[in-house]
């Protein structure tokens, strides 16, 4: 337990009322919620019907001959268009896998990478490594399978790959602490997956169009339809493509065409937002988006510096092409440090003492307890919440590091 004189007291009830127990608030989760309130502005424009008689087959009517052959060739088609008008990745020249998410791309790009010229590799697993603090569902997702020809293999900062081949993870912007990535690890035989879930204009600037051998986003951050769950991939190689397509072809047939027709949908919405063609009652969605992360964000530092209790990450100010700004990041998710000098474990103050649900950094790889994730990216009231149950926290015992 944390010593009484943590919590402010400036606030005092009468001893003669029974106190309330908090009520617990998960933002555990990057469940993005926030973006509720713009999507039913929109209205119609974002909304479709489905006929029956469109998904009988388990073979798009025109996927324009692309090597996923169960991709639809109008989710493609808004995919180039939305990467075209944010400038955030390369697709031209490159293939295009859909999957049920990110996390299956990812599985399918692990399968590719290591099949990809049909070597054995069954009799050595191929290290998976990613930079601490890394995604904190890397590890398991990675072992999940209990794969012969890979597997997790930590951090790549400490990954001593005796030139021997391995898989490195770059997750740009990083989930959890939002900061630029890159490779770390220095060697020949290295294959590359960038995790790019996070590199929009609502979170960070986007510096320049990515180019990357395999390269993973997700309608879950883009847009925020965690529920209608695609994802896609843009890959150089058609070897890979063809590989990853194969692992989603064995593992579920293909991928959803109501979700493909959904995704395709909503992302039509955003391009015509960011054109200022349409949706003119709910504005630009990538600047709706980036309002409430500034203003999250500039509220969040406000209750952290007034109590020196908690400190957050500090992002270099870059020049934003698609906002045509230099602006800094402002990640989905807060990688928040504890810096009360007789609390070890930031976690178990947050969610015993505050009842707010978090992440604690050694699901990510730390050996240092001080660190939690928060998520930004939920309700406002659930926002509010947390500046309110943080700022009870008492600065008379901590010791602020510069």
């Amino acid at each position: 337990m944390c010593p009484a004189n943590m919590f402010s007291t400036e606030k005092k009830e009468d001893s003669t009322k029974k106190q309330q127990p908090l009520q617990t608030i998960n933002l555990d989760q990057g469940d993005p919620t926030m973006f509720v309130e713009y999507w039913k502005k929109a209205g119609e424009k974002s909304s479709i019907v489905i006929n029956a008689w469109q998904n009988l087959s388990y073979f798009p009517n025109d996927n324009g001959g692309n090597i996923c052959w169960f991709l639809e060739k109008e989710f493609s088609d808004e995919v180039t268009k939305l990467h075209e008008l944010v400038g955030n990745a390369v697709t031209k020249d490159r293939y295009i896998v859909v999957g049920t998410g990110s996390t299956q791309l990812y599985q399918a790009s692990l399968f590719a990478l290591v099949n990809v010229n049909d070597h054995d590799y069954s009799s050595k697993p191929m290290d998976v490594v990613s930079a601490v603090p890394f995604y904190s569902s890397y590890p398991a997702v990675t072992d999940f399978l209990k794969s012969g020809l890979y597997k997790w293999g930590g951090d790549a900062y400490k990954f001593d790959h005796k030139n021997e081949p391995y898989i490195e993870v770059v997750c740009s912007p990083n989930n959890p602490d939002g900061h630029t990535m890159g490779p770390v690890v220095n060697g020949n035989g290295g294959k590359l997956i960038y995790d790019l879930a996070y590199y929009w204009p609502q979170y960070t600037p986007i510096t320049k169009p990515a180019d990357h051998d395999i390269m993973l986003f997700t309608v879950s951050k883009s847009t925020g339809h965690a529920g209608t769950r695609v994802g896609w991939a843009i890959v150089k190689d058609e070897k890979i493509a063809r590989k990853m397509t194969k692992f989603i072809e064995l593992s579920t047939i293909g991928v959803s065409k109501d979700s493909q027709y959904r995704a395709a949908t909503i992302m039509r919405a955003v391009t015509e937002s960011g054109q200022s063609i349409s949706l003119q009652l709910a504005g630009n969605f990538f600047e709706f988006g980036k309002n409430i992360m500034v203003d999250r964000w500039e509220r969040l530092r406000k209750v952290a510096s007034e109590n020196g209790a908690f400190s957050l990450p500090k992002y270099p100010k870059q020049y934003c092409n698609y906002f045509g700004e230099i602006k800094e990041a402002h990640p989905g998710f807060a990688w928040l440090k504890c810096n009360l000098e007789n609390v070890e474990d930031c976690e178990s103050l947050v969610k015993g003492n505050l009842k707010i649900l978090v992440r604690g950094g050694k699901n990510f790889g730390m050996d240092n307890s001080k660190y939690v994730r928060v998520s930004l990216l939920d309700l406002e009231d659930k926002f509010q919440i947390l500046l309110e149950r943080l700022s009870t926290v008492s600065s008379s015992s901590t010791k602020v590091k510069a």
